[in-house]
């Protein structure tokens, strides 16, 4: 009987490992940056098979590490795919030329120029994403990131490194 118990627990333990790893994980959302798709202090489910066989498309909502705080992950909205052009031009964005709507961009401070209100054109490389938080005046993104080193701005982030995609349940 002991034994049983034994293996259906090792057996439990295996499956919420190999699942959290590789299909699903909870996670909480700690900042500002998406709000008010994502208000802080709110949990989501993280899926990850999906961002792993196809990729992200343009409006996903994914995680990945921080280019910039080594062991720290974000949460932004996919905005532009390998292959498309970018641009910024006083808050707002032009894909391939033509002006993106955005319903549910927030700008707290409409009335401001911010360094990254005008940006590109980029072409997004290959194999990469431009990301960019939801509460676009208070998130830290692929419009301003730069490399604490060479201090060259990093615009786009490998698909590879992309941990999932959050999962919106309304």
């Amino acid at each position: 009987m002991m034994r049983r118990f034994f293996f259906l627990f090792l057996v439990a333990v295996l499956a919420t490992v190999v699942l959290r790893t590789l299909v699903i994980e909870g996670i909480y959302v700690a900042s500002a940056s998406m709000e008010p798709t994502l208000p802080v202090g709110t949990k989501y489910f993280l899926e990850k098979l999906t961002v792993r066989l196809s990729g992200a498309k343009r409006a996903d909502i994914v995680v990945f590490p921080s280019p910039v705080e080594p062991g720290k992950d974000l949460i932004k909205r996919v905005i532009a795919v390998g292959g498309d052009k970018i641009e910024l031009r006083n808050k707002e964005v032009y894909l391939d030329g033509l002006k993106l709507e955005e319903s549910y961009v927030r700008h707290s401070r409409r009335n401001e120029v911010l360094e990254d209100d005008n940006v590109g054109p980029l072409e997004v490389a290959e194999g990469t994403v431009f990301v960019m938080g939801d509460n676009r005046d208070e998130s830290g993104d692929s419009r301003d990131w730069k490399n604490i080193e060479t201090g060259e701005h990093i615009y786009f982030i490998p698909v590879k490194s992309l941990k999932g995609k959050i999962i919106l349940l309304f």
